[in-house]
Formats: C-alpha cells, structure tokens, sequence
C-alpha cells in the first residue's frame, strides 16, 4: 500500500469510529432527558404518578 491509500483508509476509520461515537452519545443524552423531570412529560414522572396511584389504593384496600 502507498502512504496515500494508508492515509485515506485511517481517515476514514476515523470517519466511521466518530459517527459511532456521536451515535451513542446522542442516544445516551436522549435516553437521559427521559430521566429529568419537567412537570409531566417524562418517563419520571409518569411513574411517580402511578406509584403516588398505587399508593393511595394500597392505603384503602388496608382500611376497608
């Protein structure tokens, strides 16, 4: 191989290894968000609700 073909065959590893990587951290970041709460909208919160729900039945089933 001549140092041009070597060049370009690093560059575009190089290429491929940093597209992977802003992959997997844009889908870190977003799977993180889901994590935060914002008054409603995440996965967090929909949860904290149920469980607030659960509760709250838990609590009458034992009184009754």
């Amino acid at each position: 191989m001549k140092a041009g073909e070597i060049a370009s065959l690093v560059v575009a590893l190089f290429t491929i290894m940093a597209f992977f990587m802003g992959s997997i951290r844009w889908l870190v970041k977003h799977y993180l968000s889901e994590l935060k709460t914002n008054h409603g909208g995440t996965m967090k919160d929909q949860l904290a609700r149920l469980e607030a729900r659960v509760d709250t039945i838990l609590i009458m089933l034992q009184k009754s």
